[in-house]
């Protein structure tokens, strides 16, 4: 793979490479969900099912498994919000490659059990990611371990755009494909393998209201910083956008849309009461979007909605369900 590029080739690779060590998640056709959307023909891509609970797995695997014998070896490190890190644990418990996670201090403790379990080390630090990050360099500093890096990874993008191959494998005549954005990996990938195979597919990333530096810049027509607010979508915090995936987005993506937190909250029970899957609230953005009227579906406009993943406490989750108040984070 060259590395200041992206192509089909390397989606293709990356297929071939990760295959041993995840899954190829279901395509659901949920027809109880039509009416709540719109009268659109509701797809999901039910990522929660995947390998540690998150489509992360995919590009955790691509990445350390390219790394050579003596990288993996002296171990590798990653910052994250908590799926990454779940994700490069496995990983590593499945190859005995050493894992080190910087998580923020007040991560879901589903996900940091998430990593522990699967013998990864990991080190709390603030929530702000330069903050994290600055930890983990200190780290590769100290101890030689290779970055990992969430989304500014093209082996990562690569890994991720296995999603949107799958999705035209099963679903060749889709219309609309909405994707979860915070740092942009995973839309990077998907967006490239999509738009590279049926470039009339719409590719929309969809980002909480209250932390969504993606769609600010889409909105402005160029870059922006903004100040984020607290969400239950903590997987998709996002003050700025990130490179190289901004401009892969730029050349691929349709559109952005956002959701609002009440409409998050909705998008996780309807989920729940009509699919019978339990998705973390960072899933639930693009079906949010739907649901706060930031996206109108055409009728019968055949939409895949990507479940990111469900690694959330189930208790958090039973308090949505109830109508119980549930706090975001920063």
């Amino acid at each position: 793979m060259d590395e200041k590029t992206l192509t089909l080739q390397d989606i293709y690779d990356a297929q071939e490479r990760i295959k041993p060590y995840t899954r190829k998640t279901p395509l659901l056709r949920e027809a109880s969900m039509d009416e709540f959307l719109g009268d659109c023909q509701v797809y999901l891509k039910a990522e929660m099912l995947q390998v540690s609970g998150a489509f992360k797995m995919r590009g955790a695997a691509n990445s350390i498994l390219s790394l050579n014998d003596e990288q993996r070896k002296k171990g590798v490190i990653c910052v994250s919000s908590g799926n990454h890190g779940k994700a490069c644990a496995t990983v590593g418990h499945l190859t005995g490659t050493p894992i080190t996670v910087v998580l923020p201090e007040d991560v879901p403790q589903a996900k940091m059990r998430g990593v522990e379990k699967m013998g990864g080390t990991v080190i709390p630090a603030p929530r702000d990611y330069n903050k994290r990050m600055a930890v983990a360099y200190e780290q590769v500093e100290k101890n030689g371990y290779t970055m990992v890096h969430a989304y500014e990874n093209y082996g990562v993008m690569a890994g991720q755009g296995t999603i949107g191959l799958e999705i035209l494998e099963d679903l060749e005549d889709v219309d609309t494909v909405i994707v979860p954005v915070s740092g942009g990996g995973m839309m990077s990938g998907i967006a490239t393998a999509i738009k590279s195979l049926k470039p009339e597919v719409k590719v929309i990333g969809a980002q909480a209201s209250n932390s969504d530096g993606y769609a600010a810049s889409w909105r402005a027509g160029k870059w922006a910083t903004i100040v984020t607010q607290a969400t239950l979508a903590d997987g998709l915090t996002c003050e700025e956008p990130s490179e190289p995936n901004y401009s892969i987005m730029k050349k691929y993506v349709d559109d952005f849309v956002t959701a609002d937190e009440d409409s998050i909250r909705t998008a996780v029970k309807l989920i729940a009461s009509e699919a019978k899957l339990m998705a973390e609230p960072s899933a639930c953005v693009g079906v949010g979007a739907v649901l706060s009227g930031s996206y109108k579906p055409q009728p019968n406009e055949k939409i895949c909605f990507v479940l990111s993943g469900g690694n959330w406490d189930v208790n958090m989750i039973g308090k949505i369900l109830n109508d119980e108040p549930v706090s975001g984070v920063m």
